[in-house]
């Protein structure tokens, strides 16, 4: 039997970050289209700057379908993928307190640096912030080494971390102990950070062993692999 997700966030505002690679984006698509479900009003933000791929952005038309509102930069997926923030941003803060809304931010400390700019219009909000990190991305393989990545990020959104979330998986390679054989690795991050795990994610088609591992999200991949991408010239360039 499946762990239930126990864990909702406690304020309106809900950051997902991590390191370049650690499923942040999956996660946030995840999380929007699972509170959605239970009828709450969702806004995803592609908070992205930096990478042009594995973003909210490629989820679009799902996430609209699905009831859930998202604010994506003017140029995502063109020829034009340039790092710009979208205005609308701004609005969301005089939302209802019946609305979650989701920023999913871009990698590591570069990533976050633009969040910095509403830290303290997110700091008024009041916010949960979610570490998502995976013991197989090589930069973050190390309890050490997660945590001092966390800290980056820490210092240049000027926001502080409230739950960790363990998605541990190789990809195709992810077999039913890829995420039980982290819950080692996971502890001492929690040691070392003093924060608590929110819980843990995995992909549905994947055959896992549940035991000690926690709370589980389970999620569809929403991930768009640069391979699968159609550019599309951005009509305010024609």
């Amino acid at each position: 039997m499946l762990p239930k997700l126990r864990w909702r966030p406690s304020h309106r505002i809900l950051i997902v970050a991590g390191h370049y690679g650690s499923g942040k984006t999956n996660v946030s698509v995840n999380l929007a289209l699972l509170l959605r479900s239970e009828g709450r009003k969702v806004t995803l933000i592609d908070f992205d700057t930096v990478n042009p791929y594995f973003r909210a952005a490629d989820n679009v038309a799902e996430l609209n379908d699905a009831g859930v509102k998202t604010i994506i930069p003017d140029y995502a997926n063109t020829n034009l993928d340039l790092p710009t923030v979208p205005p609308q941003i701004y609005s969301v803060f005089d939302g209802g307190e019946d609305e979650t809304v989701i920023f999913d931010v871009g990698g590591d400390d570069a990533g976050a640096a633009a969040l910095g700019m509403f830290s303290a219009l997110i700091s008024a909000s009041g916010y949960d912030m979610l570490y998502v990190l995976s013991m197989y991305r090589p930069l973050t393989a190390k309890p050490e080494d997660a945590a001092g990545c966390m800290y980056d990020i820490e210092a240049s959104s000027r926001l502080r971390f409230t739950h960790l979330v363990n998605n541990s998986n190789i990809g195709p390679e992810t077999d039913k102990n890829s995420l039980p054989d982290s819950v080692g690795w996971m502890s001492e991050i929690m040691k070392i950070t003093s924060l608590p795990l929110a819980f843990s994610a995995s992909l549905a088609r994947y055959d896992i062993s549940w035991d000690g591992i926690g709370d589980v999200l389970i999620m569809k991949d929403e991930t768009v692999r640069p391979w699968e991408i159609r550019p599309v010239i951005s009509k305010s360039l024609i």
